[in-house]
């Protein structure tokens, strides 16, 4: 008897061992549940983003991303301020309530320039083909795949780094443990008490691609709330 709980004990152990998930294995799951098809790669379509902010009036944004054709915009319109940035294979532009003859003063003052253009471009493909864009080159995927519980939740916590060439923030993505889904993915900068989370709801199914339709932002260090945008497929 005693040898027969022994071997118990120890079949658990290596059972419970062997179903143990591996970064890798936990981002394939994700990107089986948000992108079945594998549609992200040659992803084309537009989508609309309103940002609501405490104490100021709603941004709505328009966002055409083109993979294929190396084409991205945003045309964001706050009050009675419009502005629009395009990047078209690596050419950027921009323009100022539809005008794009524009002064210095006006750049400067609305930071309107090239490299904004880029950050843009680089922001909203980032976040919206998220999980997927963790397959790029330079991220650094950690095997070892956390279980941890956050606002009352426990889920399976992936960790990505990226090269010195992409960034040096360090992010954690949060999953459903029995899904998969996307649910939080929260980073830090090389400061202390740095850094952001975001807490991700409902979903938006864009191209056969489910994506986070909710996205409310608060700072890590005090859990101050930023604001939330909601992602649609229509205007």
């Amino acid at each position: 008897m005693k040898r027969l709980i022994i071997f118990l004990l120890l079949f658990t152990s290596i059972a419970s061992f062997s179903q143990e998930i591996t970064g890798d294995e936990l981002l394939e799951k994700s990107i089986q549940f948000h992108d079945p098809n594998g549609n992200w790669d040659t992803f084309n379509g537009t989508l609309f983003v309103t940002m609501e902010i405490p104490e100021k009036s709603s941004r709505k944004s328009k966002i055409g991303i083109n993979l294929p054709k190396e084409y991205f915009s945003v045309k964001a319109t706050r009050d009675t301020i419009t502005t629009e940035y395009t990047v078209d294979k690596g050419i950027s532009s921009f323009t100022f309530n539809g005008d794009n003859n524009l002064s210095e003063a006006i750049k400067k003052k609305f930071n309107l320039n090239a490299e904004r253009a880029k950050m843009y471009k680089n922001y909203y493909t980032y976040l919206f083909g998220l999980p997927m864009k963790l397959k790029d080159e330079g991220t650094i995927i950690d095997q070892k795949v956390a279980k941890k519980t956050f606002k009352g939740k426990e889920y399976l916590v992936l960790k990505a780094t990226y090269s010195k060439e992409v960034g040096k923030d360090t992010w954690y993505f949060y999953f459903d443990p029995s899904t998969y889904a996307m649910e939080v993915y929260q980073f830090f900068k090389e400061k202390k008490d740095s850094g952001e989370y975001i807490l991700l709801s409902g979903l938006e199914t864009i191209n056969n691609i489910k994506m986070p339709k909710n996205r409310a932002w608060y700072y890590n260090k005090d859990d101050g709330y930023l604001g939330t945008d909601i992602l649609s497929s229509q205007k």
